[in-house]
């Protein structure tokens, strides 16, 4: 099997990659296929692929691209890798070639993604306000992931944001460099800049995960302690993963409590081939389930039911 190049990974077909990967477009207009993001939570479509460039753009993060951007995202995967598993898919009927566009109808690099202008200000998350939470609709999206309310206003803020010149309000989760993990029930996405979130409780050990939610949920499981158990780390998005080794490794004993699907446990395999002295699994916990707090809404378990995941740390 000869491996892909770059430049024949980019003429793959966006529309039937996308569709291999389980991916139906919610609505066709013309040359725009309109899906719910493959790359986050939405229940509103606003992932676009105009097939006639075969480029895409997600509304929602402001990022857009060719397949080679969409595919190594979607994956958190490097562009090798990405390759490889493109030119294993080409092997079969799965996937084509898309026809190359007329010059005169090409894609200028200052220019559109998808139609959409890539210095488009609307385009992108700006944060308009700041406060305690205390909306309804947020209460009730932290009920709905069994996270008490006392436990969200210690580390979560009620965040106003515009995009597309539209007023959204959301859960804020602050990282090191400013920026928010932005959640309601409808949206999943954030604002810049991306960074991880690291709470130093001067400590010799360290509980790392993924993303906000099963942090809150370790919080929620051990509310009763005295005190902070270890120092954590939330990664906001695996692709920190490496990139926060150093922090990880200042520490004599990592906790990983990441998600147990494909990619949280490619990279938990990868820290335990870095030393499997340093770091530990702690993700039996909540086998079965994709991540601590699903672990939590599954069980519904009132706070004198729940086991503690302090044991060990």
């Amino acid at each position: 099997m000869e491996k892909l190049n770059c430049e024949q990974a980019k003429q793959l077909d966006l529309v039937e990659y996308l569709t291999s990967l389980g991916h139906q477009p919610q609505k066709i207009r013309n040359q725009d296929y309109w899906y719910l993001s493959p790359l986050r939570n939405e229940r509103t479509a606003s992932f676009k692929v105009n097939r006639q460039h075969n480029v895409w753009y997600d509304h929602g993060i402001g990022k857009g691209g060719n397949l080679i951007d969409f595919g190594t995202l979607y994956h958190n995967c490097s562009v090798g890798q990405l390759l490889d598993r493109l030119s294993g898919m080409t092997s079969g009927p799965a996937l084509s070639f898309h026809p190359p566009v007329l010059a005169s109808k090409s894609i200028p690099t200052t220019g559109s993604l998808a139609g959409e202008k890539k210095d488009n200000p609307a385009s992108k998350i700006v944060i308009v306000d700041v406060r305690p939470l205390s909306e309804k609709s947020l209460i009730d999206y932290l009920h709905k992931r069994c996270i008490p309310v006392e436990i969200a206003v210690n580390f979560c803020k009620e965040v106003d944001f515009l995009l597309y010149e539209k007023k959204h309000t959301v859960i804020g989760f602050r990282n090191n460099s400013g920026g928010y993990e932005l959640r309601n029930e409808n949206f999943k996405g954030s604002s810049s800049p991306k960074d991880v979130s690291f709470f130093n409780n001067d400590k010799q050990q360290i509980a790392v995960f993924e993303g906000f939610f099963s942090y809150l949920a370790f919080q929620t499981l051990n509310r009763n302690q005295n005190g902070p158990l270890t120092n954590f780390l939330v990664l906001n998005s695996l692709s920190f993963f490496e990139k926060s080794r150093p922090i990880m490794e200042g520490h004599e004993r990592i906790h990983l409590f990441l998600d147990r699907d494909n990619a949280g446990k490619k990279h938990t395999q990868q820290a335990l081939q870095w030393s499997k002295e340093k770091y530990l699994d702690r993700s039996s916990f909540y086998q079965n389930h994709k991540d601590l707090n699903q672990w939590l809404i599954h069980h519904g378990l009132s706070q004198e039911q729940r086991p503690k995941l302090s044991r060990g740390l």
